[in-house]
């Protein structure tokens, strides 16, 4: 390390906070890429006698830094907390796990006992969680009380790893006589779907301890939502539930609102931007009507709440004497009810606790009810669809290898699939099923000189991206032949494709009411893949990059995928 460097080091370090046990180098932008780096850093580590909690936030920490780090940890047996949050900035996805395992190993080496694990904001992806999976299951962790994983780009795969090394950890620490009580789960931005959310669900209903779970902006729909509902009952000390910017739907909703029934401690309720609809915001009406005596916040904001609904929700809050805010905003209620809305919580000398209406959507009318109808029912029918199409998986992969064997000569085919299915109900499932041909298929029977019928598609074909390489390469190929047929025809209208896709997505405000995709995961990892093809017309690329740079809260919920765009887009 040049000597220059180490000075600008010694000086970061001399503003590290000591004190009460913590060590502390929270937002020195360190970057300690080898060991020679990291020398200072350990120093003030080894010298350190009762550390109790290392704060890493805001640095960059390599491998090899990670190494000798994670030596000096070994002696340090009364470490409970480490705020690790923000601490790869930078780095390849490759270079996290083997990192996280070797501080991981050092604090079960050290014979910790972890009260705090908080690793937030480092976009490790599903392998990352196999970096700290041992730690988990360690008895390192076995009095942890706060895991906070927010904005890691963990996904299905890595929601489902950490739900079973939790149940791992719960199982292990009760043998011992002092079963695992997690208080705080925060995995917010992390793509978990419903998948992910079922599996965590089945964690949280062993464990039964929590008070705060916050999982907001993860792409889950009604039966994640359900599961998540269930497994809260059986957690009677919950306070905090924040699935902020899920998608509950009625089901959800009616699901949830009877688990609130049954819980009495619950202080903070956030179901905001999560289309409770006018039927669910009703059921949670009646929840906090029946009891709730503690609740002091509840956000149904952005939630296509209307009239009769909203009032209803406004009359159960009466005997609420803790509540502090009542959050109804962006709702379709009109100038009329918003006053009647005041009048209510008034005569409940409550009005200060109604929070501001100013992005309120104005009262619909019968057409837009017909319209949610529709909606539900489309849902309804896409659920049925893919239930069905998991039953005959499950009924495939469990038929005796005997009954197998004995119909080799009459194999059961799989259902059919032709374009139209696909584009219907897309599926990862359909779309591979489709064949290899599936990318020229699609192309054929897409009228390209139809820039609505071709966003259409595109979003349809993107919306069932994943990252396991079969279903990618299979979007990324039918999202190439779609899009060069397109883009090579001299009538296709390429400024009207980006604003009518912008529009699609939610980045666009249009006067027409446009169903917006419900989550831009999909679309945003393949157009990181379209514009690095020479197809794409680079004048688009400032246009793309103006609109998804912009605050969003939909393209927050994928910042991983919103951040790779953007590194793309200006490499161009």
């Amino acid at each position: 390390m040049a000597s220059e460097d180490i000075t600008k080091l010694a000086e970061s370090l001399a503003k590290t906070k000591v004190g009460g046990g913590q060590l502390s180098f929270k937002g020195q932008s360190l970057k300690l890429n080898t060991a020679e780096d990291a020398e200072e850093v350990i120093k003030q580590i080894e010298e350190f006698d009762g550390l109790e909690a290392l704060r890493l936030e805001g640095n960059t920490v390599g491998v090899e830094a990670a190494k000798v780090i994670a030596k000096a940890l070994e002696k340090k047996s009364e470490l409970k907390r480490c705020h690790w949050s923000d601490m790869f900035t930078g780095r390849l996805r490759s270079e996290i796990p083997p990192a996280l395992i070797s501080l991981g190993d050092a604090l079960i080496a050290a014979g910790a006992q972890l009260v705090e694990l908080d690793l937030s904001d480092n976009a490790f992806g599903p392998d990352g969680v196999r970096g700290f999976e041992a730690l988990l299951k360690s008895p390192a962790c076995y009095t942890l009380q706060e895991l906070k994983l927010n904005n890691c780009g963990m996904g299905i795969g890595g929601g489902k790893i950490l739900a079973a090394a939790l149940k791992e950890c719960h199982r292990k620490s009760s043998a011992q006589g002092k079963p695992l009580a997690l208080k705080i789960f925060v995995a917010g931005r992390n793509r978990l779907e419903n998948d992910g959310a079922t599996a965590l669900a089945e964690a949280f209903g062993i464990i039964g301890t929590l008070e705060e779970v916050h999982m907001p902006q993860n792409g889950i729909n009604h039966p994640g939502i359900t599961a998540l509902a269930q497994a809260f009952a059986i957690n009677p000390l919950l306070k905090v539930i924040n699935l902020n910017d899920n998608t509950f739907t009625e089901k959800g909703a009616v699901a949830m609102a009877d688990t609130l029934k049954a819980l009495r401690q619950i202080e903070v309720i956030n179901f905001g931007d999560c289309l409770v609809r006018s039927k669910g915001a009703v059921a949670i009406a009646d929840a906090v009507k029946e009891g709730l005596h503690k609740l002091k916040e509840l956000n149904l904001s952005f939630c296509e709440i209307k009239r009769d609904a909203a009032l209803t929700v406004a009359e159960a809050i009466e005997d609420k004497t803790e509540l502090e805010k009542l959050d109804l905003n962006g709702n379709c209620l009109g100038e009329e009810v918003c006053e009647q809305l005041h009048e209510i919580l008034e005569g409940f000398n409550m009005a200060s606790v109604l929070g501001s209406l100013s992005d309120d959507e104005g009262e619909e009318d019968d057409d837009d009810e017909e319209e949610e109808d529709e909606d539900e029912e489309e849902e309804e029918e896409e659920e049925q669809q893919q239930l069905k199409e998991r039953g005959a998986e499950e009924q495939e992969s469990l038929t005796p290898k005997k009954i197998i064997d004995s119909q080799a000569s009459t194999p059961v085919p799989s259902p059919p699939v032709d374009v139209a299915t696909f584009l219907a109900f897309p599926s990862p499932e359909k779309l591979l099923r489709l064949g290899p041909k599936c990318s020229v298929l699609i192309a054929q029977q897409t009228d390209t000189s139809d820039v609505e019928k071709v966003v259409a598609t595109l979003l349809r074909i993107s919306s069932v991206f994943k990252d396991e390489a079969p279903v990618k390469t299979a979007v990324h190929e039918t999202t190439d032949a779609l899009m060069k047929k397109a883009f090579s025809s001299a009538t296709f209208n390429s400024d009207a494709f980006i604003s009518n896709l912008l529009v699609h997505m939610g980045l666009l405000k249009s006067e027409e009411k446009i169903k917006t995709v419900p989550s831009l995961y999909g679309i945003l990892m393949t157009l990181n893949h379209m514009v690095q093809q020479d197809y794409f017309p680079k004048s688009l690329a400032p246009v793309l990059s103006a609109f998804v740079t912009k605050p969003n809260r939909a393209l927050d919920s994928c910042s991983f995928a919103r951040h790779m765009l953007l590194q793309t887009l200006h490499q161009l």
